[in-house]
């Protein structure tokens, strides 16, 4: 972990810090140029612009434990796909996608492939 700011912004959530490394490993591992960004309120993943995010959970959700994090991807169109919790299209064209990932293994090559596409997406940007 390169940055210090991740173990402030996780503290207290000791699983959801081991769920987030490895979305970070992953991340990094498949698109060694991305930026991490520490905010307020999420760890942001930037290529030219963001493209994927991990945040906590603001309150329990049904079905949910304790520590989980919400990953959310920007992509071009809607996924249909049981796993994503919350889709949105903030602008035309333009999908946001929430998913609730709770282990370590749903950290797995179709999230993986969704993070390639949004990566992709966030690249070919203007």
């Amino acid at each position: 972990m390169k940055n210090p700011d991740i173990l402030f912004f996780f503290d207290g959530f000791p699983r959801a810090l081991a769920l987030y490394q490895a979305l970070e490993d992953a991340v990094l591992a498949a698109f060694p140029d991305t930026e991490v960004r520490v905010q307020k309120t999420q760890v942001s993943f930037y290529c030219r612009r963001m493209f994927a995010c991990a945040s906590l959970p603001r309150k329990k959700m049904e079905g949910c434990g304790r520590d989980y994090l919400l990953v959310t991807l920007g992509l071009p169109e809607r996924l249909d796909s049981p796993r994503v919790m919350l889709s949105t299209e903030p602008y035309p064209g333009r999908w946001t996608h929430h998913l609730v990932i709770g282990t370590v293994e749903e950290i797995d090559d179709e999230l993986m492939a969704w993070a390639r596409e949004a990566y992709n997406f966030a690249a070919a940007k203007r």
